[in-house]
């Protein structure tokens, strides 16, 4: 019997998949991006550090929450 060869098989060709969809945002400031500058973010985080007695330490938790407060305000 005569022995039979196996041929390689070619490479896979890679597949064309689909683009995937960005994930959608529930937040509408963030599908969104407010401009928002820097002095009006400065401004507000020093107003809420002061309603807070002027503590020590942690300055970005005022900074984040104004930059927050703006940006959801202004969408």
């Amino acid at each position: 019997m005569a022995e039979t060869e196996k041929k390689a098989k070619a490479p896979a060709k890679p597949r064309k998949t689909a683009a995937k969809a960005p994930a959608k945002k529930t937040n509408a400031a963030a599908a969104h991006p407010v401009s928002v500058s820097h002095e009006e973010i400065r401004q507000l985080a020093h107003r809420f550090w002061a309603e807070r007695g002027h503590p020590q330490g942690q300055p970005e938790l005022d900074w984040f929450r104004a930059e927050q407060e703006l940006r959801g305000k202004a969408s």
